[in-house]
């Protein structure tokens, strides 16, 4: 064949676009099909060259394969490029095409004969399959998401199931260790021993990392050194890869690793559905993690209505019994060895006043005196006392800005707070180690953690080396009563009393640990813009009184007595009531009482603040100081009244009278 001239009518019937190019890459002879297909007027493909017909980013590779093919040309039929083509019309839209060559001899030279079909509705028909196809695939995956026992099953799972659903080579799920220092690989399928090695010794300057710390899809296309990450048998190397991002609240808690053995592999569907199975892994995880939180929260708060009840009773125990002794002191404390073993059994008492304290702490209804802290003076504070006491194989730290704004909190609860952590940590570094006491300005103004009010906390931290706790220990670590350490050297309530002390401030406790990585726990408190105040002032000595009549309300008649007896022995006189509706008769008929002293749990469904606000219709100008157990300060603030807290002894009760009636002179 010399000519397209010789079968003109051939070379417009057929189907199919032809065009001619001579050896300079130019076009010489286009049909109709191909004017059509590309949007051109007749004879307007002429002497264009055949780039013309491609999008420009493919055109300079076009021309080397190109040079290549007219250097060795040979019959090649459509579909053996094995990669899609992509044609260009004269308006610019673009179009997938199959293209076939067959080189011919003309008298002007080598001629290569282009035989063209646009493939749009045979690639969206392809498309559609595929698409089913990964649709199945998501489907698939929720559907084990919602039978999985645990999270760890369904990971275990998903590389496989992946790799065989799809076309893709290998699999790995790989989540940041909760310091993130690095990355571990939870499951894979398809990757070989080295390259998983290399996978969780990922540092900051892998593809891994990045899309790890940044959050974002990362795709790449075509591994320039595609020997140093193989696969296995049979796929000679690796062309392409994808990390898609596991977010949990925008920040990554992991990430998908895709690799295949082709360039490019990874199109808008192929990244779909992987993106579509992260999304509803990290989902999945998400709900869990705040159900597990939640179910822990319902626990914890059951719990201390629990231990909270159970102080109550203790102190008002503790309260007979102290009186009891402070009395016996008062009578025979002068007879020899005497006041010697009262001391001791009020020091008893005073152990036994702090251990409910802690239960009231963590059940969250101690006395708190919040005032602005400056948390740089603070910790200095805390680390001069831990220098003296930690000993000298624990090096300490201090990781502090000085431009913090105050922290709204009670100071001597918080310095106890911190204090507790730091022995818990010396405690978990027994050959030594490093403590680092830190305090950072955070945010929750988008609501990210739903435990925290709207604003800015400041997180005080307490960070350490030790050998850190199992994810067992970790779902107990708050709990009352559970503890680590040898029968005698512990109760229990540390962290406790610090989970109860947070949530009772408006904040939040956070514990961040595992196995062989030590511990960091974060007390986030929240900001006040107010300045930081001096302490309160030492409480005024002990003063008697001059035959006042005081009406004592208390439910407990052991109790109610030692109040009776305490007065007597101050200079008072009194009158009791075991309810609120004798109390309210008593004030009614009786105008010489001066002082209502009431129990705030009185029994009978009407409390002390009750009591006192009735007490107050009737006398308006009546002193009111109640007492508690429970130690109840926000009620306390809230009705304005003055709560002392039961074990009480006889200077506190006295010096809360005298201010009590003198405020009324």
């Amino acid at each position: 064949m010399n000519d397209t001239a010789a079968f003109p009518k051939l070379f417009e019937t057929v189907p199919d676009a032809l065009i001619v190019v001579d050896g300079t890459g130019h076009i010489v002879a286009a049909n109709g099909h191909a004017e059509r297909l590309f949007g051109y007027e007749p004879k307007g493909l002429l002497q264009l060259p055949i780039e013309a017909l491609m999008p420009e980013s493919a055109r300079t590779r076009h021309q080397q394969h190109r040079a290549g093919y007219m250097e060795h040309p040979r019959v090649r039929a459509m579909g053996d490029t094995g990669q899609a083509l992509i044609g260009l019309r004269k308006d610019g839209q673009r179009f997938p095409v199959e293209i076939a060559l067959t080189p011919i001899e003309s008298p002007e030279g080598p001629r290569f004969l282009a035989s063209i079909r646009d493939i749009s509705e045979t690639q969206r028909a392809r498309q559609a399959l595929i698409r089913a196809r990964y649709d199945a695939v998501v489907a698939r995956m929720g559907q084990l998401a919602l039978e999985a026992r645990d999270d760890a099953s369904l990971i275990a799972d998903l590389p496989r199931l992946l790799v065989e659903a799809t076309d893709i080579d290998a699999v790995a799920a790989i989540f940041l260790r909760p310091d993130r220092s690095g990355v571990e690989v939870r499951a894979a399928h398809g990757f070989d021993l080295g390259l998983l090695a290399r996978l969780a010794e990922c540092g900051p300057s892998d593809s891994a990392w990045s899309a790890l710390t940044g959050g974002s899809l990362v795709v790449i296309d075509d591994l320039a050194d595609a020997a140093s990450v193989p696969l296995p048998s049979p796929a000679p190397r690796i062309g392409s890869c994808a990390f898609v991002p596991l977010l949990d609240r925008d920040l990554a808690m992991g990430v998908l690793v895709a690799l295949s053995h082709r360039a490019r592999r990874f199109d808008h569907d192929a990244l779909h559905v992987l993106g579509s199975v992260a999304n509803m892994l990290a989902a999945l995880m998400q709900r869990r993690h705040t159900e597990d939180q939640l179910a822990h929260s319902q626990r914890l708060d059951a719990v201390g209505q629990l231990t909270g009840g159970i102080a109550h009773d203790f102190n008002n125990l503790l309260t007979i019994i102290s009186g009891s002794l402070q009395l016996i002191e008062v009578e025979f404390g002068d007879r020899p060895g005497m006041s010697e073993l009262v001391s001791s059994a009020l020091r008893s008492v005073t152990r036994g006043a702090e251990l409910t304290s802690k239960l009231l702490a963590f059940a969250r209804r101690q006395q708190l005196s919040p005032r602005p802290i400056d948390p740089a003076a603070l910790l200095r504070d805390v680390e001069a006392m831990l220098r003296r006491t930690l000993g000298e194989s624990i090096q300490l730290r201090l990781e502090c800005p000085v431009d913090l704004p105050p922290a709204h909190a009670d100071a001597t609860q918080l310095d106890t707070a911190l204090v507790n952590l730091a022995i818990n940590s010396r405690d978990a570094m027994p050959r030594g180690g490093e403590i680092t006491l830190a305090a950072n300005l955070i945010s929750n103004l988008e609501n990210e953690s739903e435990d925290l009010g709207h604003g800015e906390f400041i997180a005080f931290s307490v960070r350490d080396t030790g050998r850190g706790m199992s994810p067992e220990t970790l779902a107990r670590a708050v709990e009352p009563f559970f503890t680590t350490k040898d029968v005698g050297r512990g109760s229990g309530l540390g962290l406790s009393m610090v989970y109860g002390f947070a949530r009772q401030s408006g904040g939040q406790l956070r514990i961040d640990s595992r196995l062989g990585y030590g511990t960091r726990v974060e007390l986030v408190l929240p900001v006040t813009r107010s300045a930081p105040v001096a302490a309160a002032p030492t409480p005024a000595p002990m003063s008697r009184g001059r035959g006042e009549l005081i009406l004592v309300v208390e439910d407990e008649p052991d109790v109610r007595a030692i109040a009776e007896a305490f007065l007597r022995s101050l200079g008072y006189r009194s009158c009791v009531a075991a309810n609120a509706e004798d109390a309210l008769a008593l004030l009614h008929d009786e105008p010489r009482i001066e002082l209502l002293f009431s129990d705030v749990m009185l029994g009978d469904g009407v409390d002390g603040h009750e009591l006192a606000r009735s007490a107050r219709v009737l006398r308006p100008e009546l002193p009111v100081l109640l007492t508690s157990g429970y130690n109840e300060n926000p009620s306390a603030r809230d009705s304005g009244f003055e709560v002392l807290h039961k074990p009480y002894r006889r200077e506190q009760l006295a010096a809360a009278i005298s201010r009590k009636l003198n405020a009324m002179t």
